[in-house]
């Protein structure tokens, strides 16, 4: 019998499990950390029970605190009325007229020339991507979200080639364009907020790299969308305003861009966006299998959806005044402890990588041990090197909240347990 190169254990039907030593910490933490795979059992505010245990809760997306706002929780049952619980149409077939009200708004918030509603961003990577690379070339960031790499692998296998370029460098970025065959689809696939480092890229040079060889700039912006937006005079914060995206922070158009966001984080909903040219609009509705096959976002999420679309025109700049407030007193209480996080800039997510030869499973049980719930982020999900955990902060939290936050930081510093040395990601937004 050949011996696969994977670990195989039989399983309980006769047949063999590969198991990749890669997840081998990840599945140990799974098994031992209370941190991972937990049951939350009750929710008081930014308050979470697990068992019998409180904590604060740092692992939320939720950036602007509307799955808290009793505005948007109240905008459920009207739509369930009207709508049931589930348009289980595909789109295809037939749309409930919320999906059309909240494209033509988040059209006009995102200063795009259309958009179109699919039910998450990671049926957008899978199905998009191969549309729009075809047989041609994927030139994708080095430290893309796993979801955009594995919807490039996809693309691969339908005949793509993917090529990786330096995270941060559109000069690399260029050499490789320069070199890609004539004729043939370029696609640039990239984060805008990163979801770990909370770094920007340089999007108005990537765009003009774009725009010099022909090629289509793709934009995953899950961790931007609700929380930086356009730049202007009467700003409430270095984040911009009215929460539009990485293009219009970057006071760019969206000539040679796609870009995919989501609902999930600052608007807690279910549901996912591109936007996009109208003619491409056309054609995914015929082309794309969630817009063909999948059952669309539930009723209630395109109620608080359209309701968080409200209240963001309403009071979005003077909430997000109030995160960027917030978020600061996380770091520069991090930068006054000499600890290092790759967020140079004022973003809600705080990367903290460990001090080499720290026991993330350890760090991890004093987080527990002390109230303090957050993303830790393991081998292989982060490089070796860069183990540690991660902070969200969200307009929910209290500053009561942040104080206890700080002084567990401050414990974990003075103890050695988190990194000081810097190692360069990537540019500030």
């Amino acid at each position: 019998m050949t011996v696969h190169p994977l670990h195989s254990t039989q399983g309980t039907q006769g047949t063999y499990v590969r198991r990749d030593g890669r997840w081998d910490d990840l599945e140990r933490l799974r098994n031992t950390s209370p941190m991972y795979d937990a049951v939350i059992e009750e929710l008081d505010g930014r308050r979470i029970r697990v068992g019998n245990h409180w904590l604060t809760d740092w692992a939320s997306c939720n950036y602007l605190g509307f799955d808290l706002e009793p505005e948007i929780m109240d905008a459920i049952d009207p739509y369930v009325r009207t709508w049931g619980t589930h348009p289980s149409w595909s789109r295809l077939l037939g749309n409930s007229r919320p999906y059309i009200d909240i494209e033509e708004r988040l059209t006009e918030l995102l200063g795009a020339p259309d958009t179109l509603l699919l039910p998450t961003i990671t049926h957008i990577h899978m199905s998009v991507i191969p549309i729009l690379a075809g047989d041609g070339t994927i030139f994708l960031d080095s430290q893309s979200h796993k979801t955009i790499y594995d919807g490039c692998m996809y693309a691969k296998g339908l005949g793509a080639t993917v090529q990786r370029f330096r995270a941060g460098d559109p000069e690399h970025l260029a050499e490789l364009l320069a070199q890609a065959p004539p004729g043939k689809a370029k696609l640039i696939a990239m984060d805008g907020v990163n979801s770990m480092t909370g770094l920007a890229p340089d999007l108005a040079r990537f765009a003009e790299v774009a725009r010099q060889y022909d090629a289509l700039l793709y934009v995953d912006e899950a961790h931007g969308f609700g929380v930086i937006g356009e730049r202007r005079p009467d700003e409430t914060s270095p984040y911009g305003s009215r929460g539009n995206a990485i293009v219009k922070y970057a006071g760019e158009t969206y000539d040679n861009i796609v870009l995919v966001g989501g609902f999930s984080k600052s608007y807690s909903s279910l549901m996912a966006f591109l936007a996009l040219p109208t003619w491409l609009k056309n054609h995914l509705k015929v082309a794309a299998p969630p817009y063909l096959y999948s059952g669309p976002s539930p009723t209630a999420s395109l109620a608080t959806v359209m309701a968080g679309l409200e209240v963001n025109e309403k009071r979005g700049d003077e909430i997000r005044a109030d995160l960027y407030r917030k978020t600061m007193r996380v770091l520069d209480h991090v930068r006054a402890l000499g600890v290092w996080t790759p967020n140079t800039g004022t973003t809600p997510i705080i990367e903290l990588p460990l001090a080499p030869g720290e026991d993330i499973a350890k760090v991890g049980q004093y987080l527990w041990d002390n109230e303090t719930y957050v993303t830790l982020a393991a081998y292989p999900l982060v490089p070796r090197d860069q183990v540690g955990f991660r902070i969200q902060v969200t307009a929910a939290n209290t500053d009561a909240e942040i104080d206890q936050l700080n002084g567990v930081l401050t414990t974990l510093a003075q103890a050695g347990k988190l990194r000081r040395e810097a190692f360069g990601l990537g540019n500030a937004a």
